[in-house]
């Protein structure tokens, strides 16, 4: 729900009061837009892109350690090398012995140990993959998928705790698909000549990763051969992309005895006693054709099959946390062929978003003292404000929907809760273990750690109430999310500074900006999927039929508006898989139009800057955001992998249904991104 992926959390240790005082200097330095990241040579109403961006473009080479780049990876980065330098300089004996920072320095530290990884290659896995080498038939391998579930490794199927989509205030337990090693079900399907050239290199890095665990070659090439083809068969039953964004097809209710009918060879008692679930009654099963099916290949596949494929998963995901030749074999398949990238970023950058992802707000708060200012917040809270107005006055003026689903919706829009910044309760990792060397630990131990902190924490929550103070992103993380089953929009103090958000700036640049972005999350909430929920997050159907059949027709038209482009000479995007991404952006232009035209008449409009007015000034602004570019490699993944179209045509893809667009630049009939009434798009 992301407007990048979060793909599904670490920052500043410690620095003084000056640095606020310094991050809001360097406020001021920046303008609200640059102009040297333009070319205002080009015409805008011939190509409007080139026009925001065009300076950008031109002096700016995609990294050769990155497939794609752009504002995001700029801004990340940015934050990354700071929080780099803030660890390199740390001392343990400056933290209280297990004091969540002090693990989060410890666990940096012996990610940041080269030589000691090295020198323990697979060991710390070694253990493990005995286990399984032991099995010797199903009932062993049902013992072993029991006993190792905290390793979260996917093998089969996976359990958690999640909101029911029923009653969004209790976590239900949920299963879901198997894991695979391949990004979607259409890699395994797919015949043309890219997806099996991917399939052949997959079976290359399945192979290479089998004989660095210690195969000889023709073993592991027998072992890739059969694996690849056993995951096939796997992936089959599965949804395919399309499928897996509809939250209806999630919504299966099964009691705990259902799932012996479903898939009566595993031994569903044992593992819920195991994990001191046996007064469960019921769980959601996402995909319960998936489920059914394992039946089949337990009774079909060879245990020798299903023991390298369990092992697989085990690998396979912890390549990058073991030594070198483990983490290149990763990094050359699923950085290089999938994604175009030439060569690693460096180790600490690389450790660093580890670490944002599994001990985040450890050091989130610190971040926040700083490099987040108070009047950051502040002024950030009247902007949501004043978008919340504007977004309830677009919907009360709706021509397509009936006064009975306006109600509803406007519901919906007061009870959106709104996070800010970072959070009022902070998470506790007090219950992680993260070791040294010196105590047994290692790079790859302590994520395995964190698996089972996390497969702890998980089941803690199955049956209890719903958190709604928690948070899925750290402070320092460059992103924001829609949550549905909580109706709450968030935004990390890591994405409220230039380009996306500067307090000290004119509003339409910041309403270009951070407005559109809390725009597009707004609109989540009423987007294919996210119009599915209620006020109070449960998977409720508040439309009338005719609504919904209105609805539906516009959303087509916009989801063929965005298949028509080409980024690259036969590769589309698909309109269909990034529609709910388009009705963000759409919804998010429209609302934050509205939201500036607001704010100008209760604050005043500045007049023309820098030779532009308030209105070109958010164009430009939204375009700017928006500034990318992808490697071919990296734009096939994109559109293969990705519900967010590629940058170009988020900045433009909304514009061509925007009135406002075209009066602000002059665009008429002729001009390339014109569009007849008839064919502009409007939905929220």
């Amino acid at each position: 729900m992301s407007i990048k992926p979060i793909f599904p959390i670490l920052c500043l240790l410690l620095l003084a009061v000056s640095c606020k005082k310094e991050a809001a200097q360097e406020a001021v330095k920046t303008p609200g837009i640059d102009l040297s990241m333009m070319d205002q040579n080009a015409d805008p109403r011939q190509d409007f892109y080139r026009f925001a961006n065009g300076g950008w473009l031109d002096k700016t080479a995609i990294p050769s350690d990155r497939g794609s780049w752009g504002a995001f990876d700029e801004l990340a980065k940015q934050t990354n090398e700071k929080v780099q330098a803030v660890l390199i300089d740390a001392k343990p004996e400056d933290y209280k012995e297990g004091s969540d920072q002090a693990k989060a320095l410890l666990f940096f530290q012996v990610a940041m140990d080269t030589n000691r990884i090295n020198d323990l290659g697979v060991k710390p896995l070694q253990a493990e993959m005995d286990k399984i080498d032991a099995i010797n038939d199903l009932a062993g391998l049902q013992q072993y998928l029991t006993a190792s579930a905290d390793l979260g490794t996917g093998a089969f199927f996976s359990f958690s705790a999640f909101p029911d989509l029923n009653n969004s205030a209790v976590n239900a337990g949920v299963i879901g698909a198997a894991n695979l090693g391949l990004p979607n079900k259409d890699y395994y399907v797919g015949t043309d000549d890219e997806t099996l050239r991917i399939q052949g290199e997959y079976q290359k890095h399945i192979s290479r990763v089998f004989s660095l665990c210690g195969d000889d070659t023709a073993t592991a090439e027998a072992k890739a051969k059969r694996l690849f083809a056993l995951e096939q068969r796997l992936a089959e039953p599965m949804y395919n992309k399309i499928q897996n964004r509809n939250p209806l097809l999630f919504n299966n209710p099964r009691s705990v005895a259902d799932l012996s009918g479903m898939l009566p060879s595993f031994d569903w008692k044992g593992f819920f006693q195991q994990w001191k679930l046996q007064d469960l009654d019921s769980v959601l099963v996402f995909q319960p054709a998936f489920l059914s099916s394992l039946e089949k290949r337990f009774k079909e596949e060879s245990i020798e099959d299903l023991k390298t494929y369990t092992k697989w998963c085990l690998v396979n995901d912890l390549l990058p946390y073991l030594s070198s030749d483990f983490e290149q074999a990763h990094f050359d398949f699923y950085n290089k062929v999938l994604g175009g990238v030439e060569q690693m970023p460096p180790r600490q950058e690389r450790v660093v978003e580890v670490c944002n992802e599994v001990i985040g707000e450890a050091l989130g708060k610190l971040y926040v003292d700083a490099y987040f200012p108070p009047e950051a917040k502040a002024v950030a809270v009247e902007l949501v404000n004043d978008l919340k107005g504007a977004y309830a006055e677009r919907i009360k003026k709706l021509e397509w929907m009936s006064d009975s689903t306006k109600t509803k919706a406007l519901e919906k829009l007061e009870k959106l809760r709104v996070k800010i910044a970072y959070p009022d309760k902070w998470k506790d990792y007090g219950q992680l273990s993260v070791k040294s060397f010196e105590d047994g630990g290692s790079f790859v131990g302590n994520m395995l750690q964190v698996s089972r902190w996390n497969w702890a924490e998980n089941l803690a929550k199955v049956g209890k109430a719903v958190d709604r103070d928690e948070w899925f992103l750290a402070p320092q993380v460059v992103n924001a999310y829609y949550n549905p089953l909580y109706n709450e929009i968030v935004f990390p103090a890591a994405i409220l500074q230039p380009p996306y958000y500067n307090y000290q700036v004119d509003a339409a640049v910041n309403f270009g900006g951070i407005g559109g972005v809390i725009g597009h999350e707004i609109s989540h909430g009423f987007d294919d999927q996210g119009s599915r929920f209620d006020a109070k997050g449960n998977l409720v159907n508040w439309w009338t039929e005719e609504d919904r059949q209105r609805f539906e027709a516009q959303t087509t038209r916009l989801a063929q508006q965005y298949s028509a482009y080409e980024p690259i000479p036969g590769v589309f995007v698909n309109g269909e898989f990034t529609l709910g991404e388009n009705i963000g952006d759409l919804g998010g232009v429209n609302v934050a139009l509205d939201g500036l035209q607001r704010h100008l008449a209760k604050h005043g409009d500045p007049g023309a800057i820098d030779g532009f007015n308030q209105m070109q000034r958010f164009f430009i602004s939204w375009a700017s955001i928006w500034r990318g570019k992808y490697t071919d490699d990296a734009m096939k993944t994109q559109i293969n992998t990705n519900v967010h179209a590629p940058d170009m045509y988020r900045a433009i893809g909304p514009l061509v249904n925007v009135p406002a667009f075209y009066e602000a630049f002059g665009i008429q009939t002729g001009d390339p991104l014109y569009k007849a009434d008839s064919s502009r798009v409007v939905i929220w």
